[in-house]
């Protein structure tokens, strides 16, 4: 498996899924990027021995097995999830953390419950403004910090899934079995794996993983005053040619997905000649909210050299993806036009 992947840390296991592998509208379980703070547990739990328990601002605790997940009402949605850092080493500017190219991202139809339906059942007091989870992954290191983050209410009461299968299959232990939370249209590091825990608070949990990373500030400024990484940017990725790629004369197929979190994403156009001149692609596939749209431009080349490809995406409102990425301290939302231009030659 490992062959397949471009591994950035063993311990813990972070990689990201090689260009090819992202041309296809779902990607395979097995080349599914990997992005962990914590040990991934080494066996599968027992089933009959898991509990998911639902406190803090409820007015009925809830400690569900298993099974009662599995026989409440189920819900399948396609989802693409992204790594917060996807993108970060192509960045102009060198910022912090694992160097993701473009392989930090997939897409994959879920299987699961509606967190709603579980709070509901709780039973939300007036107080409940944020809804936490904790997995039951170890935590490396001396300080042994817990993965722990929050999401607004909102979020968890109208499109975050508790998701226990993966593309028809019962979720990967790498991948959060038996249950792992799945804001949807949001980067991972609001979709906490291996889930065990989830509390309803009054306010933002406060924390390492809240206030020190996953927040998008600047050098000089304060962590905590930085804007909280939740939904995936508006972006285009082009999955075919590959960077440096050597190609003949004639029809050139460039393939591509771009994605636009809970937004919808409405054109991609390519450029061919580093952004002087831009032309629609075609989008391929299914179109499914959260999900990836897969697009293919043909391009008829005749002349022999260097040319830089560049693709970039509107949304249904309007929204242009920007020319240039915003670079921050941990390089997070990288989704700049020129940074994620691909040179190929013409032979």
């Amino acid at each position: 498996m490992k062959k397949k992947m471009r591994v950035m840390t063993e311990k813990p296991l972070n990689a990201e899924t090689p260009v090819e592998h992202l041309r296809p509208w779902v990607t395979d379980n097995d080349v599914f990027f990997d992005r962990n703070q914590g040990q991934i547990p080494e066996e599968p739990i027992d089933l009959s021995a898991w509990k998911l328990v639902v406190d803090g601002e409820v007015e009925t605790p809830l400690t569900i097995g298993f099974d009662e997940i599995y026989r409440m009402p189920k819900a399948i949605v396609s989802n693409t999830l992204e790594c917060s850092g996807n993108s970060r080493s192509l960045l102009p500017e060198k910022s912090r953390g694992n160097p993701w190219t473009v392989g930090g991202v997939g897409n994959a139809v879920w299987g699961g419950v509606w967190l709603r339906d579980v709070l509901n059942r709780a039973r939300l007091t007036e107080g409940a403004r944020h809804v936490a989870f904790e997995g039951f992954d170890k935590s490396l290191g001396s300080a042994q910090i817990r993965f722990i983050r929050s999401i607004p209410v909102r979020k968890a009461m109208e499109s975050t899934l508790l998701a226990y299968e993966m593309n028809g299959e019962f979720l990967p232990v790498k991948h959060g079995y038996p249950l792992r939370a799945l804001a949807l249209g949001w980067t991972g590091a609001n979709c906490a794996k291996w889930l065990s825990r989830i509390t309803v608070l009054e306010k933002p949990y406060e924390g390492f993983f809240m206030d020190k990373v996953y927040r998008v500030f600047q050098k000089g400024q304060a962590s905590e005053a930085g804007e909280v990484v939740a939904e995936i940017r508006l972006k285009s990725i082009i999955t075919q040619p590959r960077v440096n790629e050597t190609l003949q004369p004639g029809t050139v197929t460039v393939l591509g997905a771009a994605y636009a979190g809970e937004g919808d994403v409405a054109a991609v156009e390519v450029s061919v000649d580093g952004g002087g001149s831009w032309a629609p692609a075609n989008f391929l596939g299914p179109h499914e909210p959260f999900a990836w749209r897969q697009w293919q431009y043909i391009w008829e080349v005749t002349e022999k050299g260097d040319y830089t490809i560049m693709a970039r995406a509107t949304d249904a409102d309007g929204n242009p993806q920007p020319m240039r990425g915003q670079w921050n301290v941990l390089g997070y939302g990288n989704n700049g036009v020129h940074e994620h231009a691909i040179a190929v030659t013409i032979a």
